[in-house]
């Protein structure tokens, strides 16, 4: 099935694997929660057992610089539903320290290690033009 949006997330290239997958689940609940159409229907299996729904969409992984990624996501804002995940944000301990540090600091001045993407599937592709696939 082709979708007409794209769920993407874009990477630093230079995390290290716990952060790689820390990062991008941070990053996919930003879309889930606020983004309803990307949330399929709950699951039940064949006795019944109820289980949370998820995506109901393929979410894409790619990689790229620190250049790249803030290219990117220039390029996102005001295009896309966007969240962002900082260098400041391996340091904090919860939820409202987390927000305290993206917010004090300038947009232009985020130290971004990834970022998270939905919308019209062309707009993502120009978005994360020059990105390679997450190996």
């Amino acid at each position: 099935m082709r979708f007409d949006t794209k769920i993407a997330v874009l990477l630093r290239d230079d995390l290290l694997t716990w952060q790689r997958l820390n990062v991008t689940a941070f990053l996919v609940s930003g879309l889930g929660s606020t983004v309803a159409e990307v949330v399929g229907q709950p699951y039940a299996d064949a006795d019944d057992v109820e289980y949370l729904p998820m995506f109901r969409q393929p979410v894409m992984i790619f990689q790229g610089g620190k250049e790249l990624l803030t290219a990117a996501h220039a390029k996102a804002l005001g295009r896309t539903s966007l969240a962002v995940f900082t260098s400041d944000l391996f340091a904090t301990g919860h939820d409202a320290a987390n927000r305290d540090a993206v917010r004090a600091v300038r947009t232009a001045d985020l130290d971004l290690v990834g970022i998270a993407v939905h919308g019209p599937r062309n707009t993502v592709d120009k978005i994360f033009k020059g990105a390679t696939m997450h190996p």
